[in-house]
């Protein structure tokens, strides 16, 4: 790529580099293995990767901020919930060693404690909560920076 750029800069000029978000994810501390199905595995995130085509189509997935890589990166088992119009905060559940501690993802960009995480699925249901997988917290995540970001 980068005698690609060299040799015409203006053909090129809007493409990321093609090797960042790799060399992010090593940075810190990233791992993955791949299994005999053909699927990567993120540490507890599998899928399958698809065709250049296939990708071409797609949006990415979220902003590779640092803000929104250190708000998604914990250790132990998390559950990620907001409001079902996508409107409301974003909750974290995180379970690690048996210590379970909830927090919202507040205005400084941060997780905050929080109490609002009912305790069961009915109780979620009722007050309107649904659950997020980790790319759709990721992508929530990265709105929010980005409008907190913004001039």
């Amino acid at each position: 790529m980068a005698e690609l750029r060299a040799r015409n800069p203006a053909a090129l000029s809007d493409l990321p580099d093609l090797y960042e978000p790799l060399v992010l994810f090593y940075e810190r501390g990233g791992e993955f293995t791949r299994d005999d199905a053909g699927f990567l595995d993120l540490t507890g995130v599998r899928f399958r990767p698809g065709t250049p085509e296939s990708h071409l189509a797609n949006p990415p997935v979220t902003l590779l901020d640092d803000t929104v890589l250190d708000a998604i990166d914990a250790d132990g088992q998390v559950v990620y919930s907001t409001a079902e119009d996508r409107q409301g905060p974003l909750l974290r559940r995180r379970v690690l060693r048996d210590e379970q501690t909830d927090a919202v993802f507040g205005r400084d960009l941060r997780w905050e404690s929080t109490d609002l995480i009912p305790d069961t699925e009915a109780e979620a249901n009722e007050a309107g909560l649904v659950a997020l997988d980790e790319l759709k917290a990721a992508k929530l995540i990265g709105e929010i920076v980005a409008a907190a970001t913004r001039p």
